[in-house]
């Protein structure tokens, strides 16, 4: 049993070790990885140490226990290529049992930045709340056992999910990573604001139930030595004992099917299931028919099931939604913000045909003239139109709602109609005029020589949007300078909404003669990636 856990840390190390051999960039980016998170750690760490003595020191200390085994727990679904052993099903073929093979993946899964990061945040948590001998002993044990419940519930749940983790569907949910990013952001600036205004005070409740729960209790032990109240503590330690063995216990039991059962995903589906699943039906019915239909429902597939454009897509629709919502929360916001669900929407018209990638060459082929490159544009745009407009529509009227301020929601959707009809105009000319392309492999969104290309279409088609949509912003400002011109607000919906489809019109018409004449250029573009 030695044995396999000493052959496993060695292949972890090595796995690390080749992996930084592999070139200069990728070391250099380890080093600075390294330095920046325990930097950090180090600082989280003087931070705790100076809570000490604090009344609410250890609300602080049990709830920062919590968010860690959060972090541990879902990490791993979003970042699945991040540790190759988290991949169990490699070690299939070799004669290992489950429990030494889970204990030698333990051990090997406190090699790395993130156990030794985790380790001096749980040693800051510790010392924040330990006092007297009995604090400092019960630490120790603390600290060892929140780390170790940490890392089995991240092997737990990561080969509980091997299976999706390391398919096509299974990769795409790292495009997620976005979305969870994004609305954490935001609530952790929410939150830290509500303190700075309410103070430590209001952690209490929560952590009050919290340090019951493992591995946080592990950390609420140290502070119920401390008091005194050694009968809790043992209870609290034991708690995450047994969070330990039942999550060993879990993860021996998902190794054992992992290495007997089968692979569903290469199992034959029936082919009643294929006929069906190829036939015609669902949402597709209700497209257009002929070209303008095939347009849309290969533009929706790829938002549906490219992993780069439905990270670009969730991306687009959870910060549209955030800005205005979380700023009107804080009492900081206007209507106006609402109108940036419209414009980062709006950005997914830019450089259309670098999401097709190579593949484009088969949509190629079938332009022949301004006419069919007109339909091809016409079905892209509109294939954006069905997820921005009803999206756009519901970000404006929930952030009115928040605000109370309902007779400005007719202007407000009014200009992010014209916004969003002046970005789909000037995102179908940069498509043509300034194409790159989109790597399918890593985490790049621009192949490499091609970065000034992309903020060209990027930037400076937001810039010329902005410019189209200056009549009708002149004309918003003038009724609501002008006296009684708030009584014909009301009329900025049709006529932005006018607006935005006149533009549209306007730049797929325009877009179209130098798609069709740019065709050679636009594939070898968007062929390099």
């Amino acid at each position: 049993m030695t044995d396999v856990t000493s052959t496993v840390v060695r292949l972890k190390l090595s796995l690390l070790r080749n992996g930084l051999r592999q070139s200069g960039g990728r070391r250099a980016a380890f080093v600075a990885s390294a330095v920046v998170a325990l930097l950090f750690a180090a600082l989280q760490l003087l931070g705790l140490v100076l809570l000490r003595g604090h009344a609410h020191a250890d609300a602080v200390a049990v709830l920062a226990t919590a968010v860690l085994a959060l972090g541990w727990a879902f990490m791993p679904l979003f970042f699945p290529s991040g540790d190759e052993t988290l991949d169990p099903t490699r070690l299939v073929l070799l004669p290992l049992r489950p429990v030494p093979l889970v204990r030698a993946l333990l051990a090997a899964s406190l090699v790395g930045i993130g156990p030794l990061f985790t380790l001096v945040l749980l040693v800051g948590c510790a010392v924040s709340v330990a006092h007297g001998a009995a604090g400092y002993g019960v630490a120790v044990v603390g600290v060892v056992l929140a780390l170790l419940v940490c890392v089995a519930l991240a092997r737990s749940v990561a080969a509980a999910n091997v299976r999706l983790l390391t398919s096509r569907k299974g990769r795409d949910l790292a495009v997620l990573s976005g979305l969870v990013i994004a609305v954490g952001a935001q609530l952790v600036n929410f939150g830290a604001r509500s303190l700075g205004s309410a103070g430590l005070g209001e952690l209490a409740p929560v952590a009050g139930v919290v340090r019951w729960l493992p591995p946080a209790s592990a950390i609420g032990a140290v502070h119920s030595a401390s008091e005194g109240a050694y009968g809790r503590a043992v209870l609290q330690l034991a708690l995450s004992a047994a969070a330990l063995a039942l999550l060993v216990g879990a993860w021996a039991r998902t190794l054992t099917r992992l290495m007997t059962a089968p692979d569903g995903s290469t199992l034959q589906e029936p082919d009643s299931a294929r006929r069906g699943a190829s036939s015609g039906g669902g949402p597709g019915r209700l497209l257009p028919s002929g070209r303008t239909g095939t347009v849309m429902a290969r533009s929706l597939r790829y938002v549906w099931r490219d992993p780069k454009t439905k990270a670009a897509w969730v991306t687009s629709l959870a910060i549209g939604l955030i800005v205005p919502v979380f700023n009107a929360l804080q009492g900081t916001g206007s209507i106006y913000f609402a109108c940036f669900a419209a414009g980062m929407l709006g950005i997914q018209m830019y450089n259309q045909f670098g999401q097709d990638t190579s593949a484009f060459w088969m949509v190629a082929m079938t332009i022949s003239s301004p006419r069919d490159a007109y339909v091809e544009l016409r079905g892209r745009a509109l294939a954006l139109l069905v997820i921005t407009l009803p999206y756009a529509t519901l970000v404006t009227v929930l952030t009115t709602a928040m605000l109370g301020d309902w007779p400005r929601l007719p202007e407000v959707l009014g200009l992010s109609f014209a916004l969003l009809g002046a970005m789909l105009a000037t995102g179908a000319w940069t498509s043509a005029r300034f194409p790159y392309s989109i790597p399918q492999e890593g985490h790049r969104n621009v192949a490499a020589g091609q970065t000034g290309l992309a903020w060209i279409a990027i930037f400076g088609g937001m810039v010329s949007a902005a410019l189209l949509c200056a009549p009708v912003i002149a004309l918003t400002i003038a009724l609501n300078v002008s006296a009684g011109g708030e009584e014909w607000t009301w009329a900025l919906l049709p006529v932005g909404a006018a607006y935005g489809a006149t533009i549209t019109w306007a730049g797929l018409r325009g877009a179209a003669p130098r798609t069709a004449a740019n065709l050679p250029e636009i594939l070898s573009a968007v062929s390099r990636g």
